[in-house]
Parts: C-alpha cells; structure tokens; sequence
C-alpha cells in the first residue's frame, strides 16, 4: 500500500514525500512538472510524469501502486496571478481536485488530504484567525481552494453511507519558508524568501513593501512556517486516517503571533552575514497589516509546531538556495 503525492515533485509535496518514507509510508508522486523539479523527487520513489486533470491516469495511477491515501499539494498556487488568470487557477485547483475525488472513488480509495491555503480567509478583520474565521477569498486563487474544500465536503456526505465513506481534511498553511533537505529549495518568484535571496545573490538590495502599517515597527506581520513542519503536519494527518481516529474538516496551521517583514528582513542579514538596508517602496494595493493563525486545533491532532526559529527558518532556505549554485 501507498500513499500518492500529488505535485510531489515540488517544493513542499516533495518535502511530503520525504517526511512520508521517514514514518514509514510508501510515497508515490504525480507531477507534470510545470513547477516542480523530477531532481526535488528521492531516489527510488515512483515518479508518474502527468497531470491531475487526467482522470484515466490518475486512476490507472491509483490502481497500480495500491494507492490508499492521496496528499493532493499539486496546483496553481500564485495568487497574484491567479487574478489575471483565473480560468487556469480554476481549472487546476477545482477540476483538478474533481477530478482526483473522482479517480478516487473509481478506484476505491477512501482518504485524502488537502493542501488548502489561508487565502480562504482573505483579509480577515481579526487579530487571530481559527478555523471557523469568515471565509472571505480575495483572489481566484483563494475561492479555488475555497471550493477545493467544498469538494471534498460534499463527497464526503455523499459517500458517508456506502462501503468506504470519504475520510478528508484540508490544512490551511500560510507562508511557508526554508528547508528540511539541502537538495529541495522554494523555487517560486512570487514569494518572499526567494525574491530576497535572488536579490542578494545578484547583489542588489531587497525591499520592504510599505513601512506604514498597524504594527510594531510598521511593516506587515505574517505567519512563516518552516516547510518541513508543515510536511509533518500531512504525514500525520495521514496517520490519523490510518487509524481511524477522528479528524477534523479543517485545520489552520500557524504560529499564533507571526513574524514582521522588518523581522524577516534583519534576519536575512544575520544570517547570509550581507549587511544590508532595505529599500522603502509603496504599499501594495489590498496588503492587510497582519494575518496571523492558531494552531491550536492542529497542535491537539496533529502534533502541530514552530519547531524553527526565524533564524533557522532563513538559514535553511539560504544553505538550500546556494547549494543549488
């Protein structure tokens, strides 16, 4: 038996991977690799190259490596652009997850956890966001995950009489950042810590966007999450599934105070030992001044924790960044 990774081939399903065959468990990955890297990928893991919205792969897919559990990371996952492009971010991330629910039910497997996003929330008007915080999606990108998570409610509904009821959960993360393995780095150029490492590779001098915020010291507070906890966080949500214990619709993972862009900034220097300055630019149109989760709920399941400091957080990314050369 395994457990397929969908977009396991990138930058946090492969880090899943890797956190699955260290508890034991048989990973498989799906990956078209339109973002994902075939090398982020371990030796002897079964790598399937295609896409989610292929029902008959998938489901030959499913059949052929005795699939019983799907991690479903792969999607389009750039928010910004997703506003731009949103018949894209709707067809990967709401047919695409149709589509894997329905090579599921077709092939009998009954378990799956979703990578969902705290974009669900949008600009919430609270200090601390929970669970049942007002979904309020700003992007196409967040009303995809939004119905992502509406999926695999509704399945579950529809399957809870028959022979193997849909057992589901959808992990809301928010910035995740660093690395657990030196060879798998974040590859995506819309996200803070590689536009800043870029940056100072190329010998240029990072930005803060907006220095004028309800904060401390005026710059937005976010939560930065360490990839490898959030890898931890699925596997053990798979575990749960395995023993039937009860599991919840929806868990946040964050780290219940957040860090500041300032804070993030002044631990890049520390850190990559580049004495810099950031440069001052305008605001960005709709950035709230803090969104920051509990994890409560998915540290009473889940095992949920800030097991790395910011410094930490930044050295990993970095050291992962510089051997990729």
């Amino acid at each position: 038996m395994s457990w397929l990774v969908t977009g396991g081939a990138g930058y946090i399903g492969s880090h899943v991977v890797r956190a699955l065959a260290q508890a034991g468990l048989v990973p498989v990955v799906l990956d078209d690799l339109s973002s994902g890297m075939a090398s982020f990928v371990p030796e002897g893991v079964a790598l399937v190259q295609g896409s989610i919205l292929d029902r008959e792969l998938v489901e030959r897919t499913l059949r052929e490596h005795e699939v019983q559990g799907v991690i479903h990371v792969a999607g389009f996952k750039y928010a910004g652009v997703s506003v731009q492009r949103p018949l894209h971010t709707y067809a990967q991330n709401v047919e695409g997850t149709r589509v894997v629910l329905e090579a599921m039910a077709a092939a009998g497997v009954d378990k799956i956890v979703f990578s969902s996003s705290a974009a669900v929330f949008g600009t919430p008007d609270v200090p601390l966001v929970i669970e049942e915080t007002e979904k309020r999606p700003a992007s196409p990108y967040g009303e995809s995950k939004l119905i992502g998570e509406w999926l695999l409610r509704d399945q579950a509904i529809a399957t809870a009489g028959s022979e193997k009821p849909l057992a589901h959960t959808s992990l809301r993360y928010f910035n995740v950042v660093g690395s657990a393995d030196p060879s798998v780095y974040d590859v995506s150029p819309h996200n803070l810590f590689p536009i800043v490492f870029e940056k100072l590779l190329a010998g240029g001098t990072p930005r803060i966007n907006g220095d004028d915020y309800a904060t401390a010291d005026g710059t937005n507070v976010r939560d930065y999450v360490h990839v490898g906890d959030i890898a931890l966080a699925h596997v053990a949500a798979a575990q749960r599934m395995i023993a039937g214990e009860p599991i919840e619709a929806a868990y946040n993972l964050g780290s219940g105070d957040g860090l500041s862009v300032r804070q993030i900034m002044d631990a890049m220097a520390r850190v990559t030992g580049i004495a810099f300055t950031p440069e001052i630019g305008p605001r960005r149109p709709g950035d709230p001044d803090r969104i920051v989760a509990t994890g409560q709920r998915a540290a009473r399941d889940l095992d949920w924790r800030m097991r790395h400091t910011v410094d930490e957080m930044v050295r990993s990314g970095w050291e992962a960044r510089r051997a990729a050369g």
